[in-house]
């Protein structure tokens, strides 16, 4: 049988914060991975350690210990060039508050990251459409983010994401400024590019949102208190 390669590998990672005379760990010896179609939930109170984790995993933040391997190569021994590739290719970022540009309409947002990666302007074009098409979209291409609801920004911040073809996909609190509607139809998706191929990593505080990954990985103080499927 053939057995997959961990997409991501954590072994005894560590973080810590110096505040005065105060040391703060905010991840304490984590051991995680990572594979292909994941689709998981991390969740836990306020200073948990999420978000360090999430920012460590999308290589905006480094480990003060352990290591971290991303598609079987450790990210410490990347230059800033190649963490600037990494991000903008391997990994399509989903935010709470969409992060659009209010100026640009749907496909111009959804163009951004392949203008960063030097891509000509014909296939930009294609492969962003062919991205809004795929998170349902595909007639609103010439809209402005000021004349689409919540969920359809939401869907184009998605879109955007998966406009490199990255084979992970950090979501943090995608659903915050959503109603539940709205929000399941947006986790249902994230569902769907999981069977696809994606592995797809979120961050949420919502019990119901959780519930409809494969995988939720909790935290408390630094560390991992489960993980299991919901």
């Amino acid at each position: 049988m053939n057995v997959q390669p961990d997409i991501i590998s954590i072994r005894s990672l560590s973080k810590f914060y110096t505040m005065g005379d105060q040391t703060v760990k905010a991840l304490d010896n984590i051991d995680l991975r990572f594979g292909k179609n994941d689709y998981a939930a991390i969740m836990g109170p306020s200073g948990s350690g999420k978000s360090t984790l999430m920012n460590i995993l999308g290589c905006l933040d480094t480990p003060t210990s352990g290591v971290y391997e991303l598609n079987g190569r450790n990210v410490a021994e990347m230059d800033d060039d190649e963490l600037a590739r990494v991000r903008n290719r391997e990994i399509g970022f989903v935010f709470q508050t969409f992060n659009l540009l209010p100026r640009l309409n749907c496909l111009k947002n959804v163009e951004l990251p392949l203008i960063y990666a030097g891509v000509n302007p014909e296939e930009r074009i294609e492969r962003a459409r062919k991205a809004l098409d795929q998170v349902g979209l595909a007639d609103r291409i010439g809209h402005k983010p000021s004349e689409l609801s919540g969920g359809q920004m939401q869907r184009v911040a998605i879109a955007r994401a998966l406009v490199n073809r990255p084979s992970i996909i950090l979501a943090d609190e995608p659903t915050g400024n959503l109603d539940t509607a709205t929000s399941h139809e947006v986790m249902d998706m994230f569902g769907k590019l999981s069977e696809a191929g994606n592995t797809i990593i979120l961050i949420t505080h919502e019990e119901d949102i959780a519930s409809f990954t494969r995988r939720i990985i909790r935290l408390r103080d630094g560390r991992i208190e489960s993980d299991s499927a919901p």
